[in-house]
């Protein structure tokens, strides 16, 4: 896939954001035409985790006419986002690689695999961990006074934006890997202030999660914290093996002007 020049006028770069966004768009569209027709067995794919929490003989309720349709629609269309996770993060890289130096280009390739890797662990991490917790404390919630109905469009809309959720937020370290290694954010700095850092993935973790849940905020935030001190340790040997010791404490404007001198 092509790679645009790094300088453009304004309109050329809104027509080569609107051709990427245009091939993201088709791409979905034509992966959830196809996955579409297997639905219901990815429906019940998805169930699998919570199926001891479904009332009524583990069996989901669709409560209107159009509600399966919908359904299928909304499950094909989150199934089509996690085959088009390549393509999707591809398009996003490429639009912002002609703005990187060349020695920082080398390093899309790699990132572009390791976002693809990173989310789709999230997804598995949310689906074999966090989900039964999850609809385990949601739901008892509720049986002290009251039956719960399993709306299929309900469950089904809540664990896939538990997906979503966990699979964004486990792209977080990749982000602080490259603000450390790039020295947009000195690594001494995300040491030094740890604990407003850890105040910061708390509040983020309440809001990326959508179901209000203590218990899924918990598990995410300890699976983020883990990854985040698990990004920031490599970036300190990249940085160490590349710039030296001292380069923990640069700033990007230190970096360039080392670079600079190196030239």
């Amino acid at each position: 896939m092509p790679v645009g020049p790094a300088r453009m006028p304004l309109m050329d770069h809104l027509g080569e954001l609107r051709r990427r966004l245009t091939i993201i768009v088709v791409a979905l569209i034509i992966a959830a035409l196809v996955v579409y027709s297997a639905t219901p067995v990815l429906i019940d794919f998805m169930i699998d985790p919570i199926r001891e929490f479904l009332p009524d003989g583990s069996q989901l309720q669709v409560l209107t006419v159009l509600g399966g349709f919908t359904i299928r629609f909304k499950v094909a269309f989150f199934f089509a986002v996690i085959i088009c996770a390549p393509i999707i993060i591809w398009e996003i890289m490429a639009f912002f690689l002609p703005a990187l130096k060349p020695n920082e280009q080398r390093w899309v390739v790699p990132t572009v695999f390791a976002l693809v890797v990173l989310f789709l662990l999230g997804m598995v991490f949310c689906y074999l961990i966090i989900q039964k917790a999850a609809f385990g404390w949601l739901l008892d919630q509720t049986s002290e006074f009251a039956a719960v109905i399993a709306n299929a469009e309900d469950f089904l809309s809540v664990m896939m934006m538990l997906e979503i959720g966990f699979g964004a937020a486990f792209e977080l370290p990749l982000v602080i890997f490259y603000l450390s290694i790039l020295h947009i954010v000195p690594y001494k700095t995300f040491r030094a202030q740890w604990r407003f850092i850890y105040v910061g993935l708390l509040v983020f973790c309440a809001v990326v999660t959508p179901d209000a849940s203590p218990v899924t905020m918990l598990l995410m935030f300890v699976a983020v914290i883990s990854l985040y001190e698990i990004a920031l340790f490599v970036a300190r040997q990249v940085v160490a093996a590349r710039d030296g010791r001292e380069a923990l404490s640069w700033t990007r404007a230190d970096y360039e002007a080392h670079a600079l001198e190196k030239a």
